[in-house]
């Protein structure tokens, strides 16, 4: 384990502070709602360090949003004096590139489009040596789920089986990361990811009638609740489980949703996401160290979510009260 001292982190730390007072704010995300057209809202993201977004397409927006995300991983990269701390975030990026690679050779489609920026993995040399089955040069745990997840998906037809696969190994390498810089802020991110997706599946198959014997397969471990006990939970049980940790809110309201007609899950999906914004949104707190390194990167995916919300809503012509029901607490 090689544990960094905060004072490691001042210089970064406090560029980080600065760069803060451009980012999308409240105020600045009801100016975009409310801007009379998509144009102007826009308009906007320029103040908060974004370039010009050329077309008001979904196109043009997507590839403006991986350019902000790819920037800011390369600078934080470049920035911090353990690379890991960045890792950690760019992984699911990767995951999500090997579950598109694998579904699309199995269905003999054209995945490139689908590939995310932003990896730890560039998605073209990724796509070039998967396709000539050659991932020698990656990461062994990540070459490894790749296999293995592409012969289940050959053996069972199924693949949500294959995606488990994947979403595992994506977890296990969060947390051996996060344990080895040796930041308990950045471990309990990881606990607290797990156990927002665990709660997320038991809500979800509860709703399908599936018992414990299905949640056993799929619950991820490493969460602060164990499997073991969230399988064993009655849905109405599922509060009392999560009752003391940042999930309680959601935890509540996914076990009143756990019945087929109890009404849409988009709330609990928001309280979910809250719960998670909310713990690392104390890392803006502190002056200096990893826990701010790791905030800033949590908040800047965070806006890219919420510049997607309001810009595809506008485009969309929907509504402001619908947008807003739709965006997730702030980081700042």
């Amino acid at each position: 384990m090689s544990q960094k001292r905060d004072t490691d982190y001042l210089a970064v730390s406090t560029r980080i502070h600065a760069m803060e007072n451009r980012m999308l704010t409240r105020e600045r995300m009801e100016r975009m709602i409310d801007a009379k057209d998509s144009g102007e809202a826009a308009k906007v993201l320029s103040e908060c360090g974004y370039g010009e977004l050329t077309q008001l397409t979904s196109a043009a927006l997507e590839e403006l949003l991986a350019d902000a995300r790819r920037n800011t991983f390369r600078d934080m990269t470049d920035s911090v004096p353990d690379r890991r701390l960045v890792e950690v975030f760019q992984l699911k990026y990767d995951y999500h590139n090997a579950k598109v690679l694998i579904k699309a050779q199995a269905m003999g489609l054209d995945e490139a489009r689908l590939l995310s920026q932003g990896g730890r993995y560039d998605p073209q040399r990724l796509r070039e040596d998967f396709l000539r089955d050659d991932l020698r040069d990656w990461g062994e745990v990540f070459r490894q789920a790749v296999l293995r997840a592409r012969e289940v998906l050959s053996a069972t037809g199924d693949p949500q089986q294959a995606d488990l696969v994947l979403d595992r190994a994506c977890f296990q390498e969060m947390e051996s990361l996060a344990r080895a810089c040796g930041s308990a802020f950045l471990q309990g991110y990881v606990r607290l990811s797990v156990d927002a997706a665990n709660l997320r599946a038991a809500v979800r198959a509860a709703r399908m009638g599936k018992g414990s014997e299905f949640l056993n397969q799929i619950l991820l471990p490493g969460g602060n609740v164990s499997e073991r006990a969230l399988a064993g939970a009655r849905p109405e049980e599922l509060a009392e489980r999560f009752r003391s940790g940042p999930l309680a809110q959601a935890a509540a309201l996914g076990a009143a949703r756990t019945q087929p007609d109890s009404g849409p899950l988009t709330e609990f999906e928001r309280l979910c996401d809250n719960a998670v914004t909310g713990y690392l949104a104390s890392a803006s707190r502190v002056p200096f160290g990893e826990e701010t390194v790791i905030g800033y990167l949590y908040a800047r995916e965070a806006e890219i979510t919420a510049v997607r919300i309001i810009m595809a809503g506008r485009m969309a012509g929907l509504d402001g009260e619908t947008i807003r029901s739709r965006l997730r607490a702030t980081y700042v």
